[in-house]
């Protein structure tokens, strides 16, 4: 009996520590995470609103498109079509510690752009309609290893209301925009290169 007995609190305390643990989330990470989930399977036409690079750019002239294409419990990929370009995609990941935004950047072969999962990590509560990713360690190192080291000081912003989503690019001497109009969903884009429907 005393055999059994052992055995039965043996298996119970293994499934007791096999249980995964809970990805805890604030209020306002969630909510944000739910503004931009609700959209799911549906394509924007977007527009360069703010842009003061010097010279041209690579975006002028072309159809930008965000489609809100996969959404689980805990991450939303998002591509960012540019023209023809599809390299683009942007992966908002609950992490328990709060919202990690990456940029997913492959070739037309499917394969990993040398510059690709740069991004950042929400450091405080943002709001239900705006978060802000200051750029992360592995971004930092990953600039300096390609001779871009003013990008060390990014922070990228997305903010979402019921007519428009917003994905801005900030640093010291530098903004560029995008907005686009959610109030006219489009016809949704292939899948992003790297990707399958």
């Amino acid at each position: 009996m005393k055999l059994l007995t052992a055995a039965t609190l043996l298996l119970a305390s293994t499934a007791a520590f096999a249980r995964p643990a809970p990805l805890v989330s604030i209020p306002t990470h969630d909510d944000f995470f739910d503004n931009i989930a609700a959209y799911c399977g549906k394509a924007f036409e977007g527009k360069v609103t703010v842009d003061n690079a010097t010279g041209p750019s690579s975006f002028a002239g072309k159809k930008l498109v965000m489609h809100v294409r996969k959404c689980t419990d805990s991450e939303l990929q998002i591509p960012f079509h540019v023209g023809d370009d599809a390299s683009r995609t942007w992966i908002i990941t609950k992490t328990g510690s709060g919202l990690s935004l990456k940029h997913d950047h492959r070739h037309q072969d499917g394969t990993d752009d040398v510059s690709t999962m740069y991004g950042g990590h929400t450091v405080d509560a943002g709001f239900a309609n705006v978060q802000s990713f200051p750029a992360d360690q592995y971004s930092k190192e990953l600039f300096v290893s390609q001779s871009i080291p003013q990008s060390i000081g990014n922070t990228w912003q997305m903010y979402i209301y019921p007519e428009k989503f917003t994905y801005r690019l900030i640093r010291q001497g530098r903004e560029f925009r995008v907005d686009f109009d959610l109030t006219k969903p489009i016809t949704p884009p292939p899948a992003p290169w790297g990707y399958k429907d």
